[in-house]
């Protein structure tokens, strides 16, 4: 092989490098920042692209959205207790060109902002609402990284923090009021539980009591009902007797008097009017004769 194909062989491959290093394809997701002598030129893609080699350079940039973890971070709260935490920061790329001219390297900047932020907010908090409020931390931390974080292109879309450690003596004390706590709801369950039996108790004896009352009503009502049927019976009884057979009744009455032990009997002044249609019976039977 003589030089001149040797040559030729490497223009070629030159050629073909060239034309490949010229085309650049560029995903939907992604954009292309064109920079042409260092100079910022435009924002390419999505689809295929031309940059002229050697003379422009392509910076990808992904638009979906990302994000970075912030490792445990020691911060003193406002009532003094020291606090670990850790979160997770989700963003995305809304500029692509100040995304990388504005800043070097967006996510370690972001992570020193975020560490900056986190102890600045919890600073203002104490310990007790730090355990409580943690979607408010969420959303302040959110708002004050989009703040910083807008002149570089990026937009903060969420920030969760996925565990609040507080010091050892605070979680013993939470360990044992969260067990008094249960106890007291057992108590108060229990109690609740008496009170309900309780009331069910008075009211079921509430119940027999009226019950039994009504039922003593109604007996008593039977009865003077029934006394007062007997009395009427008696009275239509005692209209339907004549004189002759109350006389009759009289005589045994008086017969039953004498045939006592007693050596004096005391008939009252009204006997004698029992006795005079007797008399007037015996007269009138006497002169039929």
């Amino acid at each position: 092989m003589d030089l001149s194909t040797i040559i030729l062989a490497g223009i070629a491959f030159v050629i073909v490098w060239l034309l490949f290093s010229a085309i650049k394809i560029v995903k939907e997701y992604e954009r292309l920042v064109v920079l042409r002598l260092g100079a910022f030129l435009d924002v390419r893609g999505p689809g295929p692209t031309l940059i002229v080699p050697i003379i422009d350079k392509a910076i990808k940039v992904d638009l979906r959205e990302s994000y970075f973890e912030v490792p445990h971070q020691t911060c003193i709260t406002k009532d003094n207790a020291p606090t670990d935490i850790d979160f997770v920061v989700y963003y995305k790329v809304i500029k692509p060109a100040e995304s990388v001219l504005a800043v070097q390297n967006f996510k370690g900047a972001a992570i020193v902002i975020a560490t900056t932020t986190l102890r600045d907010v919890i600073g203002n908090i104490v310990l007790d609402d730090v355990l409580a409020k943690r979607d408010e931390i969420n959303r302040i931390l959110r708002t004050k990284l989009d703040e910083v974080t807008e002149r570089w292109g990026v937009k903060v879309t969420s920030v969760e923090i996925r565990e609040i450690l507080p010091p050892r003596d605070v979680q013993d004390a939470m360990i044992k009021q969260m067990a008094a706590e249960r106890n007291r709801r057992a108590m108060v369950t229990e109690a609740e539980g008496k009170k309900i039996s309780a009331i069910k108790v008075a009211e079921g004896k509430k119940q027999a009591a009226i019950l039994e009352a009504e039922g003593d009503k109604q007996a008593v009502i039977l009865r003077a009902e029934g006394f007062a049927r007997a009395l009427e019976q008696i009275y239509n009884v005692a209209n339907k007797i004549d004189v002759k057979t109350m006389t009759l009744q009289y005589l045994k009455t008086l017969e039953a008097i004498g045939s006592s032990p007693a050596t004096k009997i005391i008939l009252p002044m009204e006997f004698t009017r029992l006795l005079q249609p007797l008399i007037g019976y015996a007269e009138k039977s006497m002169g039929q004769k």
